[in-house]
């Protein structure tokens, strides 16, 4: 089976090495690394990130799928990003912020990614995070708690459009403060 064809009748854009080394059944690392090359070359793959490629140019991909696969492990987006959405945060943010289990800081093309860690109780707790098409998205509460955690005196640019209560609420069945 032609490999292209493989991976476009998977619901995915982005591809780690050994995620086509397992599609394609390629067990050697000289052969798997000169497929990529050609197929790069012409124009089949886009190279993204180390050992990630993508089936269209970074500029079609969307930021959260771009900055889950980067890391390559469970992440959503939180704290600034969401906050800038929902208009409690005024000021630019150049960042797209993630939560993961370790910190990282990344620029692909014109993005850039930063990653926050936290503690795995806190970050595998599902409250207040959503399923997006491409990954995981903190709720505007869920990001108030997640920046309050790093930053418990956060300056929120607008914070009347903040419910307190459900925030509390959510760092309360989190457990943040208490580990």
């Amino acid at each position: 089976m032609y490999r292209i064809t493989q991976l476009n009748r998977l619901n995915r854009r982005i591809f780690h090495t050994n995620d086509l080394a397992v599609l394609w059944d390629i067990k050697d690392r000289h052969h798997l690394h000169v497929t990529i090359s050609r197929y790069i070359a012409r124009g089949i793959l886009f190279p993204v990130y180390k050992g990630l490629y993508a089936t269209v140019p970074i500029s079609d991909l969307d930021h959260i799928e771009l900055g889950s696969a980067i890391i390559h492990r469970f992440t959503y987006l939180s704290t600034e990003s969401i906050l800038v959405q929902a208009g409690v945060i005024t000021q630019v943010v150049y960042d797209h912020t993630f939560i993961s289990d370790q910190s990282k800081r990344v620029q692909v093309g014109t993005r850039s990614f930063r990653y926050r860690q936290m503690k795995d109780d806190y970050l595998f707790n599902p409250s207040g995070i959503d399923r997006h098409p491409h990954g995981f998205v903190a709720t505007p509460e869920r990001a108030v708690a997640d920046l309050l955690y790093y930053n418990p005196r956060y300056h929120f640019d607008v914070p009347e459009l903040i419910n307190f209560d459900l925030v509390r609420s959510l760092q309360k069945e989190i457990g943040y403060g208490h580990g």
